[in-house]
């Protein structure tokens, strides 16, 4: 069965969580869509995928895996409604457009060396990120 599981369903496993149908369900709404999703349209795709589950067990799911550092919530424009975005191997970077609200993803972010220093100095041990910048994209300048 671990042979199957997903890395962060087997990092949910692995920090001494339980993968009920619940989170297996969330687990799978956000990696199908590609992690750039709203709560309401979680709990829309884990309607579709397993109808028992309910809202409180979503949003539990949702601020379990934020604190594991699977997912982190960000909020795009002026929205109040956080956009939950997927960290592969603990962080994600992208550039959000303040014009169209255009989201542009990239990989590297140089942000190691700061990450460790951090750690050293403050004695913490960092288990991700999320960096965002805001400016106007090649369409809006």
């Amino acid at each position: 069965m671990t042979d199957s599981l997903s890395p962060r369903a087997q990092k949910l496993r692995d920090a001494g969580h339980k993968l009920t149908n619940a989170r297996l369900a969330v687990l799978q709404a956000l990696e199908e869509s590609g992690g750039h999703i709203t709560s309401a349209e979680v709990l829309g795709r884990v309607d579709e995928i397993d109808s028992s589950v309910g809202r409180a067990s979503v949003f539990r799911t949702l601020d379990l895996l934020t604190g594991l550092a699977i997912i982190r919530p960000t909020y795009i424009g002026t929205s109040m409604t956080p956009t939950y975005v997927l960290l592969p191997e603990g962080h994600h970077h992208h550039i959000i457009c303040t014009n169209c609200n255009r989201v542009i993803e990239f990989d590297e972010c140089g942000l190691e060396a700061i990450a460790a220093e951090l750690e050293h100095r403050l004695g913490v041990r960092l288990t991700g990120h999320l960096l965002e910048f805001y400016g106007l994209c090649d369409q809006c300048v």
